[in-house]
């Protein structure tokens, strides 16, 4: 009868530290780890044993990953981490350009760079050899004191004069970004201590308790609730690489707790308008764009915004834009439609909502002004008009979005027209 031998497991092995730091980096892609997920991980592998690679994955994956969408970041990492040192070197070689000498060329895969990301985050790049002292070469040194700088200028940076390290960059800063709103007054009440209004009812109710006598005066308040967010982004040609960032700062949005909106809606449209709510809702940021691309087959297309503004009238503003909803419509309003539609349509949408804010990344432009017929058209129906070609329009969007007074360029801009 064969016998295998026992694996022979250190006594100072590092299983429980690969362990907590693998966690980590599950966190800091996005799945909701905390130290008991950890904990129970560990005393999981304790009990299952770490013999058989297979049985070691699905025992990390029972207890790490919850939802469906969190399996492809898992895997990932998880192949980064524990299985392949060669594709943790190609993703490496991704992150960084410094780094050379990668053999296997792999097509990166969604979760993929941001699986690296998490799992490198504050890594450096493996030595490289260091050439003869004999060669000829050149010493380069590279001063890292300016680098607050450089984050600076990447804030005011064009989104599309970005390469393509500085978009990457620019992503992960977009998600960070958070669009706070303040809560909405109703007619409605409820229960408070610290209540000005009397709430009689709840008062004699109680007082039944006590044979009729009213030991304490209850109080109500006003409620609140907070509004939904729509969001009509143009992906026509000419906003192609504008509709990207800005689709992965509404993600973050749409997948931020705790920050005040009731729902998130978005919808695409170049010569047809396309819902993505559902796909936005998934975690990972590059699965759910591809899968909003994927539906959205009008992708750096033409641009029929009257009768796609007529489509979400007709279809939609009845089921997202009740209860004081904000509508962001980013676009850059060169538009071949009949203007006499595009107006009446936005009119019909301005009245739907309760703040319809247009973002235009032509406003990165000095000079610009109202000369084409969409914009004219456009112009009188919005409450406020903003920039939206780089990280810092999208900060200032963040702070002016619960000012019902701010116009952004809206008065500067009508008084051109009026001209």
């Amino acid at each position: 009868m064969v016998r295998y031998t026992d694996l022979a497991i250190p006594e100072d092995g590092k299983l429980v530290d690969n362990i907590t730091h693998f966690a980590r980096a599950l966190r800091r892609a996005g799945l909701p780890i905390g130290p008991g997920r950890v904990q129970a991980a560990i005393e999981a592998v304790a009990v299952a044993g770490f013999d058989r690679k297979p049985d070691f994955y699905w025992v990390l994956h029972a207890v790490f990953v919850n939802r469906p969408e969190e399996r492809q970041v898992f895997n990932q990492i998880f192949r980064l981490y524990w299985r392949d040192p060669r594709y943790l070197e190609h993703m490496m070689s991704l992150m960084l350009p410094a780094i050379r000498n990668v053999s296997e060329e792999k097509a990166a895969q969604d979760a993929a760079k941001r699986a690296a990301e998490a799992l490198l985050d504050g890594a450096e790049a493996p030595d490289r050899p260091q050439p003869p002292e004999d060669s000829e070469n050149t010493e380069i040194q590279i001063d890292a004191s300016q680098t607050a700088s450089s984050d600076e200028r990447l804030r005011t940076l064009d989104f599309e004069q970005m390469s393509t390290q500085e978009a990457a960059q620019a992503r992960r800063m977009l998600a960070r970004l958070s669009l706070p709103v303040k809560p909405l007054p109703t007619r409605r009440l409820k229960p408070d201590l610290r209540g000005r209004q009397p709430d009689w009812r709840r008062t004699l109710r109680a007082s039944l308790r006590h044979g009729g006598e009213i030991t304490r005066l209850h109080h109500r308040r006003p409620a609140t609730r907070w509004p939904a967010l729509v969001v009509l982004c143009d992906i026509s040609g000419s906003m192609s690489q504008y509709s990207r960032m800005v689709l992965h700062f509404v993600h973050a949005v749409a997948n931020r707790q705790g920050q005040g909106w009731a729902k998130v809606h978005a919808f695409t449209f170049g010569t047809r308008l396309t819902n993505i709510t559902r796909h936005l809702r998934m975690r990972d940021v590059d699965a759910a764009l591809g899968a909003a691309g994927a539906q959205a087959q009008d992708w750096q297309g033409g641009t029929r915004i009257g009768g796609c503004l007529r489509a979400f009238n007709r279809d939609w503003s009845r089921r997202v834009l009740g209860q004081g909803a904000v509508v962001l419509l980013i676009s850059d309003g060169l538009d071949r439609d009949d203007p006499t539609l595009l107006a009446h349509e936005m009119e019909r949408l301005h009245l739907s909502s309760r703040r319809l804010i247009w973002l235009n990344p032509l406003l990165r432009w000095d000079s610009f002004a109202p000369r084409a017929r969409g914009v004219r058209a456009m112009l009188p129906h919005v409450d406020a008009f903003r920039a939206a070609h780089s990280i810092a329009s999208l900060e200032a969007l963040a702070e002016a979005i619960s000012d019902p007074q701010d116009r952004g360029e809206k008065a500067r801009l009508m008084a051109l027209l009026s001209d």
